[in-house]
């Protein structure tokens, strides 16, 4: 079994995390893949992102706000 680090981007609303996250690579058939404590934090910083609570957000990596640009 082998781990390795990956930048994910998660998108809720206007709002975009950027965090790092430990996949887990190994023989089977549904490598790579997040573990349990791994991916409920995930969830945790997805739940925090739909309520608007960017200070928790934020303990789990970088908060970018989306916002749409004006076009010509």
């Amino acid at each position: 079994m082998m781990r390795r680090k990956k930048t994910k981007y998660i998108h809720e609303g206007h709002y975009v995390a950027e965090v790092e996250v430990e996949l887990i690579e190994d023989e089977g058939g549904w490598s790579p893949y997040l573990s349990l404590d791994e991916a409920l934090r995930l969830d945790s910083l997805r739940n925090a992102l739909r309520q608007g609570n960017l200070t928790s957000a934020a303990r789990y990596g970088r908060i970018y706000e989306l916002r749409p640009v004006p076009h010509q």
